[in-house]
């Protein structure tokens, strides 16, 4: 599958979203905090390929800083997940999209730290003028999704402190892990067509905070 930007893409990005479908959470994360993230599909580098929007969070923050992220953050109360990532990116990107932009969404993904997170699949059909937050947001780097589709793109390893696998994407030298890795993962998968579980994906432990 291809996917360049443009009208073709999006309509077959929305069906694979509708057709996979989502697995309730074990009763174990019950306590979790509902959160969620935006996989916000935009035009990458070259305008004619799609991409998603990732950040580096900004290093003053208290929690997960200088780390890897898809824009999102914990629900308010009275907020759906997607209501929460429609605000996160509006406040973190300065990138206003609405309910007619969602996709579909993912599995929820446990984390170590406390949260639920739901990732929402939304396309912006023009995100030429990003605005981060400085408070909260290092850079932006669009990744093609041609970057996460290679053999080599994913790798798991394994921690003495756990017997679950670690995921981790590489980007440009450098090694992005789960949560962001497991919902980019996943992601991967249904653009294939695949519907690939991974609540089970471990994160390092300087995630587990």
């Amino acid at each position: 599958m291809d996917h360049p930007f443009d009208e073709t893409t999006r309509q077959q990005i929305m069906q694979r979203c509708a057709a996979f479908m989502r697995t309730d959470p074990p009763a174990a994360v019950s306590p979790l905090k509902p959160a969620a993230v935006a996989l916000v599909l935009a035009a990458a580098d070259d305008p004619h390929e799609a991409a998603f929007l990732l950040t580096l969070r900004a290093a003053s923050l208290r929690a997960h800083s200088s780390q890897w992220a898809l824009p999102g953050g914990r629900c308010d109360a009275g907020e759906t997940p997607v209501m929460a990532a429609l605000r996160e990116l509006r406040e973190e990107l300065g990138l206003s999209l609405d309910q007619a932009d969602v996709l579909g969404t993912l599995d929820d993904y446990p984390t170590r730290s406390g949260y639920l997170i739901t990732p929402v699949v939304m396309w912006a059909a023009d995100s030429a003028r990003l605005v981060p937050s400085p408070d909260e947001v290092a850079s932006v780097h669009r990744i093609a999704l041609a970057d996460i589709a290679g053999e080599g793109a994913f790798d798991f390893t394994s921690i003495p402190e756990s017997d679950r696998r670690v995921i981790r994407f590489r980007y440009r030298g450098q090694l992005i892990h789960a949560p962001t890795a497991a919902m980019i993962y996943q992601f991967r998968e249904v653009l294939a067509g695949h519907a690939t579980r991974v609540a089970d994906l471990e994160q390092p432990v300087f995630a587990w905070k």
